[in-house]
């Protein structure tokens, strides 16, 4: 199986896992021509996860789905994905027979109400489809759900295996590890993650998948339990904090408005 990235928009990433006769797993279109483009040159989609409702992430289904009619559409229940065929909930299960792949599904709420990962089941390095809930070195603002929800979701996520490659859909990852240093300067695995980013992105490649592993060492919204940040967060409120609800819900309100 192959993964890759297909750049989208300015900083979108559609996920494909494809085989060797070039039938894919698609994750998240919201813009059909850079997977119609794929095509040209042999991608053949035959099922899509949806993990949330916003455009940029379902906006290519129309199109998608005119071409290959058949295609299967797994996404979360909600009105507002109405091209799926598969609505899942979580704990359930997705298999796709045709690319021998199952996933279990996450709700994930805090980004969006609705909002699902898909966690892929019985692999060594399993792939996270995670949307905008996690990012590397950085999480989804909060549009429908509360701090409580959101934190929630992240340490669903963090108590996965450490080898799981996490898919986002967006590359944020430079200005996600400009907000990481100013809250924890001092940790220097989060230092060489950065400057490992800076590196790739230099070279016009991806900064992911990135692993959950990596995740809770250098990312901050996975690290409110820590000294470090809770201090960083106390100092830019200039009051102590109770919780750490309370220090995620202090960290995304800084970083919202981190320039």
């Amino acid at each position: 199986m192959r993964l890759l990235p297909i750049p989208a928009f300015d900083d979108n990433y559609i996920w494909t896992v494809s085989d060797d006769a070039g039938q894919a797993l698609l994750v998240d279109p919201g813009d059909a021509a850079p997977v119609l483009r794929a095509a040209d040159t042999g991608l053949q989609p035959v099922a899509v996860l949806i993990t949330h409702h916003h455009a940029d992430h379902i906006g290519g289904l129309d199109a998608l789905i005119a071409r290959w009619p058949a295609l299967e559409v797994y996404a979360p229940v909600d009105a507002r994905i109405p091209q799926a065929t598969r609505r899942v909930h979580d704990g359930d299960r997705v298999d796709i027979p045709a690319l021998g792949l199952r996933f279990d599904t996450l709700a994930v709420p805090g980004h969006t109400r609705s909002h699902v990962a898909y966690m892929q089941c019985d692999a060594e390095a399993p792939l996270l489809f995670c949307g905008d809930t996690l990012f590397h070195l950085g999480c989804g603002r909060l549009f429908e759900g509360t701090p409580a929800q959101m934190h929630a979701s992240l340490q669903r996520l963090a108590a996965l295996p450490d080898a799981a490659q996490v898919c986002c859909t967006h590359e944020y990852t430079l200005s996600n590890a400009r907000f990481a240093l100013a809250v924890d300067p001092g940790n220097a695995a989060l230092q060489a993650e950065a400057e490992r980013a800076r590196r790739q992105r230099e070279a016009d490649q991806p900064t992911l998948p990135t692993t959950l592993g990596v995740q809770r060492a250098t990312n901050p919204f996975l690290r409110c339990d820590t000294a470090a940040v809770r201090g960083a967060v106390e100092r830019h409120l200039g009051q102590p904090v109770a919780s750490e609800v309370e220090v995620f819900a202090g960290l995304r309100s800084w970083k919202d408005g981190f320039r």
